[in-house]
């Protein structure tokens, strides 16, 4: 059996950011890779994501190689789009500055790529190729205009007939679409956007014309407090057309992927049952928007996805996949109940809701480490949270971490986070774009440790020596499938990029415990608004819980992660009923609670 456990397990490079807006200022600098566009193409399967410089490749959907492509690829220009259409991929990626190109290849790794003039400007593209090899191309990102779809000449890739406006944001109906931390933002109405955009052109001094129409639309977004509806992906499954779009705001946990339902390219589209379709708000990295969705060579379908992490910069982002599928009515759902723990890749046909075989084991356990920043102790690394970390005091190698599980457990698998932290260097490089500049870092670096484990604490045998190593793979993924009995992990830390000091935001243990696993969790769910439910949880031996939601007893398919015992769940549909469930899970298993209809206050 192969494994993965999110976020991928690969280089993300690093990002000099200029201040947005500004001429001077600091560099931030962060690791980002984001939107990323999931194909299959010739027995091999592609990830392409946002600012990375190549792509990354995979024949097993477990582990995934970089590679850098070709110069001529506009590896500066967010959110590439990458389709298959007979023995080429077509890739193009967004920009405001120039009309976009459309570029073609037989060969992704080693191209050429044939350029196709493109005829306008776009942003968050997305082509799409039917059964029949007609193609239709997708495009926006905005909170005030919609994702428009169009269909292409396949030859000259040029429009075929007037685009059609196709998808709105409605947070008003979605309580997913909101922005903010948990949708915590209500938008403002259309006349006080007006006023206020009003407003700030007349203090600015300048008009509408004078700021231009991407400048004027971005800033309107930013005053409306709606969500950016973008990032377009459509696939089509038993004759229906699935149009994806992300929502809510990349920096924000309730980053995700919305679904409409179509029985043309072109609509009309109908919101899913299932929307919002990835939407991860909780557990160790959040958030599981601008992605998109593909058939592997079995026939499972998977999901990819942005993570965020957004504290050096609001872009600091990763990505991960997730299984997904549709049930016996065509609904398109994917499983991220537990979206970042491991997940087994069985290489046939896949069960997108098999539970995993292995615990969290490492949550809340104590740790110490060499030396730490007041604030930064070593306890974070234990927190579930990627956001917090421990630091090392000292830069110079040979710092490290131990983290004690309480007793001798039965370890099948360890994530090893690394975080940045105040890195303040010259940029390497010359910084390029505008909308938002940069230099990306395309240096290979060098991430190297040491990680021993004790039964005792007095006896260490290494587990994995990567001091030599000449990779660089801050979410390392080590398995034991056949486990190891430790009660300590001990993490040395030889090398990092740029040799800032060792930062680790989790050092993730899973395994199988010993101890009973918890008891059926008693709880109430009540929606306090057409848009919200509070839930209230007792639970008995429980480290966690999953509250499952959906539209039917069988169709819970959404879910929210807490180590709490309340949270307010703020992703409901206005005017739709709803069942909830709460599993409870310790280091030992996961015990399904009980369903119930989701109560109205009124019903109190």
């Amino acid at each position: 059996m192969k494994y993965y456990c999110n976020p991928l397990n690969v280089v993300y490079r690093y990002q000099f950011n200029k201040p947005y807006g500004q001429e001077g200022g600091p560099l931030s600098i962060d690791r980002e890779a984001a939107d990323p566009s999931m194909i299959c193409f010739q027995g091999k399967y592609y990830i392409f994501p946002s600012m990375s410089l190549g792509c990354w490749v995979s024949e097993d959907m477990a582990n995934w190689k970089n590679y850098k492509l070709p110069d001529n690829l506009p590896f500066y220009d967010y959110a590439p789009d990458v389709r298959v259409r007979g023995e080429y991929i077509y890739f193009c990626a967004s920009n405001h500055d120039h009309p976009c190109s459309h570029y073609r290849t037989k060969d992704p790794l080693n191209g050429p790529y044939e350029e196709i003039p493109g005829e306008f400007d776009f942003w968050d593209p997305n082509l799409f190729v039917d059964d029949d090899g007609r193609m239709y191309f997708y495009w926006g990102c905005s909170a005030i205009t919609p994702i428009w779809g169009v269909e292409k000449d396949p030859e000259t890739m040029k429009n075929i007939g007037e685009p059609v406006e196709l998808v709105y944001g409605h947070a008003d109906v979605n309580g997913f679409e909101r922005v903010g931390d948990d949708n915590s933002v209500e938008p403002l109405s259309d006349e006080a956007l007006e006023a206020l955009v009003e407003k700030m052109l007349r203090d600015s001094g300048r008009t509408r014309e004078q700021v231009g129409e991407p400048m004027y639309y971005m800033m309107k977004g930013y005053l409306a407090k709606r969500p950016y509806i973008e990032g377009a992906w459509v696939n089509k499954f038993r004759g229906k057309y699935y149009l994806q779009y992300a929502f809510a705001g990349s920096q924000y946990n309730t980053y995700g992927d919305g679904v409409y339902v179509s029985d043309s390219p072109l609509g009309p589209f109908t919101l899913a049952e299932t929307a919002p379709f990835s939407y991860k708000p909780g557990g160790f990295m959040n958030g599981a928007g601008h992605g998109s969705t593909m058939e592997d060579l079995r026939g499972n379908i998977w999901h990819t996805a942005t993570m965020r992490i957004s504290v050096n910069h609001n872009f600091e982002r990763r990505v991960g996949i997730w299984p997904c599928g549709l049930d016996a009515e065509g609904e398109l759902f994917c499983n991220q109940r537990y979206g970042d723990w491991p997940v087994a890749v069985t290489g046939e046909s896949q069960d997108p809701w098999a539970d995993p075989v292995w615990y969290l084991l490492s949550y809340g356990k104590d740790a110490t480490a060499s030396s730490f920043e007041e604030g930064k102790e070593p306890k974070l690394i234990a927190n579930e949270d990627c956001r917090s970390w421990w630091r090392a005091a000292g830069s110079e190698p040979g710092e490290w971490v131990q983290l004690d599980l309480g007793a001798p457990m039965d370890v099948r698998a360890i994530q090893v986070n690394f975080a940045d932290d105040k890195i303040d260097i010259p940029c390497p490089g010359e910084i390029r774009g505008t909308t938002q500049a940069r230099y990306i870092d395309g240096e290979e670096h060098l991430t190297r440790y040491i990680l021993e484990g004790s039964a005792d604490g007095e006896t260490y045998a290494v587990i994995e020596d990567k001091s030599r190593a000449d990779t660089d793979l801050t979410h390392d993924f080590i398995v034991r499938e056949n486990g190891i009995q430790v009660r300590f992990l001990k993490l040395t830390v030889i090398a990092t990029a740029y040799g800032q000091p060792a930062c680790i935001s989790g050092l993730r243990v899973f395994g199988i415990g010993a101890g009973e696993k918890p008891k059926v969790p008693a709880f109430t769910a009540i929606r306090t608004e057409e848009r919200e439910m509070q839930i209230e949880i007792r639970g008995e031996n429980a480290v966690g819980y999953n509250i499952l939601w959906g539209a039917a007893p069988e169709k819970l398919y959404h879910s929210w992660m807490t180590f709490e015992n309340r949270q307010k769940v703020t992703a409901l549909v206005k005017g739709r009923e709803y069942y909830v469930r709460v599993d409870a899970f310790n280091e030992n298993g996961i015990t399904e609670g009980d369903v119930i209809k989701l109560k109205e206050r009124t019903q109190i």
